[in-house]
């Protein structure tokens, strides 16, 4: 980006136009959205394994099963400290590469509070149901609702929801609502996802799969997207 000065000829709506112009640019170039795509689905990915050693599962004769995702509650909570102190250190570094402020910090801490939800709920949720029996069978779809949007993966998106406002990034925010909708209403990220004969471990595996690859796929284009404007 260049700070070159640009004459408005005395004309104060050009002057302001240009103020606008110059504004936008910053913001453009203060953007680093497919870096924290690309750490959070890394993350992801990487949590796979440690959900699937990590689970412990009971499966009866008529193919119900008992699990504890113990994986799941060791791994993500760090996982994603270092996550988002990562991401706000790569904003911080190319900001002042080119000379311009950081506006990391917000998302950095919306992700940290995102991260002691989902453990403070996961937490809750061991120590209460091995002592208390489960809701009314089947469970009720805004239960399961509820559920899916205290993972891990949920708390992705709400805090990348924080980072399309903080970038005012129209593109960002609608990749986000489709990566939240994914996560909620369409992969069975608290139920898993394949034929029993997989075994739970790999059910649960799958929708894992698919969202850490979204999140890559997306960084991705935003970083093509970003190349496109520099050259």
């Amino acid at each position: 980006m260049t700070t070159e000065p640009v004459a408005a000829a005395g004309d104060p709506r050009r002057l302001l136009s240009d103020i606008r112009s110059l504004a936008h640019q910053v913001r453009l170039d203060q953007r680093m959205t497919w870096v924290a795509l690309l750490v959070l689905g890394v993350v992801t990915l990487l949590g796979i394994p440690f959900d699937w050693l990590g689970m412990k599962a009971h499966c009866h004769p008529d193919t119900s099963c008992e699990f504890a995702r113990r994986g799941v509650l060791f791994y993500w909570p760090p996982a994603l400290l270092l996550a988002y102190t990562g991401i706000a250190v790569c904003y911080v570094r190319a900001a002042r590469s080119r000379g311009l402020g950081a506006r990391a910090v917000p998302y950095a801490i919306a992700g940290a509070a995102t991260t002691v939800v989902f453990t403070a709920a996961w937490v809750a949720a061991a120590l209460y149901f091995p002592h208390h029996p489960l809701p009314e069978q089947p469970l009720p779809y805004w239960w399961l609702l509820l559920d899916r949007l205290v993972s891990p993966w949920s708390m992705i998106g709400i805090a990348l929801v924080v980072l399309a406002r903080i970038e005012r990034n129209i593109g960002l925010l609608l990749f986000t609502l489709a990566y939240l909708a994914l996560v909620l209403l369409v992969l069975p990220m608290n139920e898993g996802w394949g034929p029993a004969g997989w075994g739970l471990e790999a059910r649960f595996a799958v929708p894992q799969v698919v969202s850490g690859a979204l999140l890559l796929l997306g960084a991705a284009g935003f970083l093509r997207a970003a190349r496109r404007r520099q050259r």
